[in-house]
């Protein structure tokens, strides 16, 4: 597992691991929600229809036998070096990952307008290698539209901070 690949780094985890790892998630998912489809009733009602767990049950069946069948042909491949991601390639993964999670976080305190001019900014000049004033422009812009679609013209409230109370919003 430890070969050189075409982005020029050492395998961190083979496609074989990774389709069983999925696979078994995949497999709890579907097991979470036959459950309480279970719990809310499965079968179809005379007069009534189905019941309200009558669909989930059947995708959450489908899903395990799916998931089932992926999970014994990645176990039955015996070939365990092919590469799923390499160290480098899951460095500019988490390089993204991270700020992402940083902006969820950062979204629940001070709102989703604010965090997103400052995530496009941020995003712009680091990745994009754009002069910053130009990411603060194009964050703000971005932002207000957003904010002028959803919050006066659909009249649909979005996650707001301490600055939009400031204005009255």
């Amino acid at each position: 597992m430890h070969d050189n690949n075409s982005d020029g780094g050492p395998s961190l985890v083979s496609t074989r691991t990774m389709d069983i790892v999925v696979a078994l998630l995949l497999m709890g998912v579907a097991a979470i929600v036959i459950t309480d489809s279970v719990r809310l009733g499965f079968r179809w009602r005379e007069i009534e229809g189905p019941a309200s767990g009558y669909f989930p049950f059947y995708i959450g069946l489908i899903i395990a036998i799916s998931s089932l069948v992926n999970l014994i042909r990645a176990v039955r491949s015996g070939d365990a070096t092919k590469t799923f991601v390499t160290k480098p390639a899951f460095k500019q993964v988490l390089a993204v990952l991270i700020p992402l999670c940083v902006y969820v976080v950062v979204v629940g305190v001070i709102g989703i307008y604010i965090a997103s001019a400052v995530y496009i900014a941020l995003f712009m000049w680091y990745f994009g290698r754009y002069p910053l004033p130009k990411g603060i422009g194009i964050g703000a812009a971005v932002s207000l539209v957003l904010f002028m679609m959803f919050e006066i013209w659909f009249l649909v409230p979005l996650p707001k901070g301490p600055i939009e109370d400031f204005f009255g919003f």
